[in-house]
């Protein structure tokens, strides 16, 4: 596959594309860009993408991204909710990579609502993206439960945010973003960011995140129904089972029978199990409560 010329955007340019659009950041929209072309050839290289992936890439913003993923994918699919920012993208593309600008589909969107139908051409087959930190986690999860396309991905988030979505069970940070992330993936952390590689510059770290879609675990309970146990568990984290599930059994004895049944402990904590133990738990919820 052919792969043009791109150059990519730097520290200068970005200030130049900003200030024409009269662009100010947000952090209501989570917009820090990244100015370095060292990390966005990281990120992209990291990603392990083929000549035939499609890439959905969320919050593009400028396109420091989207540049160094065109000449890596089949398609990039930029999804973004800022309306300047969006029609501005496929100019900059022209304008860098006119060789490959024809692979790039802007969709003017919300990621935490974007559908499947609204995406054009083949579906997408991974996600990279520099994500808005305050809307993660939902777009993450969001877009592996639309996406059943979605082999794998590379996303970039608070340092935090990817402690959690990567942490085994027993961790200290270990909650439902990490259960429900491994539902649909294997999730690794997969190495550290620098601040300064961002404009304007954050006030936290970053980290690149990977994950690779697994079959989800094998059970007579809807995906909904383990999520519910899920959501329930960890609402009142220090609370055993026992306690923590009473609402969704219909009382702490009705937990205390759905949890011996599972074969978990009554008496141990959400913090304790994997997915696959909220599986068999959602699987033995009373009837009645």
């Amino acid at each position: 596959m052919g792969r043009g010329i791109v150059t990519l955007l730097g520290p200068v340019e970005i200030r130049e594309l900003a200030g024409r659009l009269g662009l100010r950041p947000t952090k209501k929209l989570g917009q820090n860009f990244v100015i370095d072309g060292g990390t966005v050839r990281r990120i992209v290289r990291t990603a392990g993408l083929d000549g035939d992936d499609v890439v959905i890439e969320v919050g593009p913003g400028l396109g420091s991204l989207t540049l160094a993923l065109l000449p890596e994918a089949a398609r990039v699919i930029a999804v973004e909710i800022d309306p300047v920012l969006a029609a501005q993208l496929p100019r900059t593309a022209a304008d860098r990579a006119p060789e490959l600008a024809g692979r790039l589909d802007v969709v003017p969107a919300d990621a935490l609502r974007v559908t499947a139908a609204e995406l054009p051409g083949s579906p997408p087959t991974a996600l990279v993206a520099n994500l808005p930190y305050n809307v993660a986690v939902p777009v993450v999860l969001h877009l592996l439960a639309e996406l059943p396309s979605l082999r794998k991905g590379l996303v970039m988030v608070q340092s935090e945010v990817a402690d959690r979505l990567a942490a085994p069970p027993g961790s200290r940070v270990y909650g439902v973003p990490s259960v429900k992330a491994a539902w649909y993936a294997d999730v690794r952390r997969a190495g550290p960011v620098g601040r300064t590689v961002f404009w304007p510059v954050p006030n936290v770290d970053s980290g690149l995140v990977a994950l690779t879609r697994r079959e989800p675990p094998a059970t007579t309970a809807s995906r909904a129904e383990v999520f519910a146990v899920i959501d329930a568990a960890f609402a009142q984290r220090r609370k055993t089972l026992r306690a923590a599930l009473a609402g969704w059994a219909g009382t702490a004895a009705a937990a205390e029978e759905a949890l011996r049944r599972a074969g978990v402990d009554p008496s141990s904590r959400g913090e304790r199990l994997a997915v696959t133990d909220f599986a068999r738990v959602a699987e033995h919820r009373p009837l009645h409560g």
